[in-house]
């Protein structure tokens, strides 16, 4: 088993502020990523639902005049 390390030197602790700056930018790269995927599929869910809106509201027009 390691001993526990009583002491840092400044050379461990950049090394350590390095690899924990690395993961939060990956963090942060893998959060932008999904909120732009997330954003693309609220708009094609939206763009679908407009159309099928108006898709039936047109329906319900034409059926009403040709009556």
């Amino acid at each position: 088993m390691d001993a526990v390390r009583e002491a840092w030197t400044d050379e461990r602790l950049d090394d350590l502020n390095a690899r924990v700056e690395r993961g939060f930018d990956r963090v942060d790269s893998d959060i932008r990523g999904l909120r732009s995927e997330m954003n693309a599929r609220f708009d094609a869910m939206q763009r679908t639902m407009v159309l099928g809106f108006t898709g039936s509201e047109h329906g319900a027009l034409v059926s009403t005049i040709a009556k």
